[in-house]
């Protein structure tokens, strides 16, 4: 399937998930602060079934997250990521549901036309078109799928006018910046995760993080999720690059 994958572009990708949102805006009303509706966007403008399924114990793999099924439009996310019973993993979930509606909207002619191939399988509609597993390294279908969940849950407009109610301008937040904070971030992270991986990259993802959570909190997405967000729009840096001046 992967080498079937048109390449496309992140401003692309980006343009669909916008699309995908001013659609629903027109359906049901615009959308003009966070978090997203993603529910809705998946049930009641793209008219996906969404079900909450035992996917570890219906494939066997302990990693499995979502799965969707592109002829009965329904889509399956495990209830390890239910959030009325595990609010914590709210962020996850809506990521996950996010990409589903990825692949819905990018991938989905890839597959129905795979589906129309005789032979592909004996219970073709008990079977899901596609298993999301967070063990699998990423493929082009993946890494797609992402970046429009990215660009749903985390619309650009919505991101920059967030920022600037929190920060009170559109300046970056540096590693450099987080300095004399560092051990008192990384320390309260420890404490929140139970625990960290020793080596730099790591830390330096936990600090970023820290700073992440006030806008992911608010837009419903992991602390993750916004660090690589934000870092994608340039609005959280590692490293400042020189200047002549």
């Amino acid at each position: 399937m992967s080498s079937e994958v048109p390449f496309l572009k992140k401003e692309v990708i980006e343009s669909e998930a916008a699309l995908v949102l001013a659609e629903y805006g027109r359906e049901h009303g615009e959308v003009t602060a966070p978090p997203v509706p993603i529910d809705e966007i998946v049930e009641l403008h793209l008219k996906l079934t969404l079900e909450i399924m035992d996917l570890q114990q219906i494939f066997g793999f302990g990693d499995v997250h979502g799965a969707i099924w592109f002829r009965s439009q329904r889509v399956g996310i495990d209830q390890s990521l239910d959030p009325h019973r595990h609010p914590a993993k709210r962020g996850r979930y809506h990521f996950t549901l996010a990409h589903k509606a990825g692949h819905w909207r990018l991938h989905r002619s890839l597959y129905l036309r795979r589906l129309d191939q005789p032979g592909l399988f004996a219970d073709q509609e008990q079977k899901p078109d596609y298993v999301c597993r967070s063990s699998e390294k990423k493929k082009p279908v993946e890494w797609q799928a992402d970046q429009f969940a990215a660009n749903l849950l985390m619309p650009r407009d919505l991101v920059k006018q967030s920022w600037v109610e929190w920060r009170g301008n559109m300046e970056a937040i540096t590693l450099t910046d987080l300095a004399d904070v560092r051990r008192q971030i990384l320390t309260a992270e420890v404490l929140r995760r139970g625990g960290f991986k020793a080596n730099d990259a790591a830390t330096d993802d936990m600090v970023l993080e820290h700073c992440s959570r006030p806008l992911a909190d608010k837009f419903q997405v992991s602390a993750e999720a916004m660090r690589i967000r934000l870092e994608g729009m340039g609005l959280l840096v590692r490293k400042k690059e020189a200047s002549l001046f």
